[in-house]
């Protein structure tokens, strides 16, 4: 399969592309700096520089791919969690005008998208809206718990519930590829 990974250089990103091409599959994976392009060439991936806000810049990458599946793990999100609040508009951003950019660009290839599994505090149109859009494309949506683990906000300890290790996400996406449309939850059993 030929798969257009956007986010490949985040937290689920990064975990998922070598998964991927262990598993066969040919995959372009995105970042929005030429300086970060190096670990998904290290994977076996083709790097693609793209901001996704320039609708046309992403569909000309994503058509020049031919992808089967549009894989999106786009987040915007700061590096520490005591700053979620401050870059909620941004991350809303991402979820609107992002995934409706992605889906845009995806044409006849499918759609998977990342959600999450709780809904924060004046947040609920936003994520409802994200989701909306990827079902009405035929989509899947993924309903991630909070991640932990390296590389998150929760390195050292578990957050509560819902939650999923990252490294378990990760491989429960790749399992997931053929999934028919609508929504899955992957967080652990409490």
């Amino acid at each position: 399969m030929r798969i257009f990974l956007a986010g490949a250089t985040g937290v689920l990103g990064i975990r998922l592309l070598p998964l991927l091409i262990a598993a066969g599959h040919e995959v372009a994976g995105t970042t929005r700096s030429a300086a970060r392009t190096a670990p998904i060439a290290a994977a076996g991936a083709e790097p693609v520089v793209v901001d996704v806000y320039d609708a046309a810049a992403l569909a000309a990458a994503v058509a020049g791919f031919h992808p089967d599946l549009v894989l999106h793990q786009l987040t915007d999100l700061p590096d520490a969690a005591a700053d979620l609040p401050a870059s909620a508009a941004a991350n809303d951003r991402m979820r609107t005008e992002g995934t409706a950019n992605l889906v845009a660009a995806a044409g006849q290839a499918r759609v998977m998208a990342q959600s999450i599994a709780w809904t924060p505090a004046g947040r609920a149109a936003v994520i409802a809206g994200h989701e909306r859009a990827v079902l009405e494309a035929g989509g899947v949506v993924l309903r991630y718990g909070q991640l932990y683990g390296p590389g998150t906000y929760y390195e050292a300890e578990p957050p509560a519930h819902p939650r999923i290790h990252v490294d378990e996400a990760a491989a429960r996406t790749a399992a997931l590829l053929a999934a028919p449309s609508g929504i899955v939850l992957l967080t652990e059993v409490s």
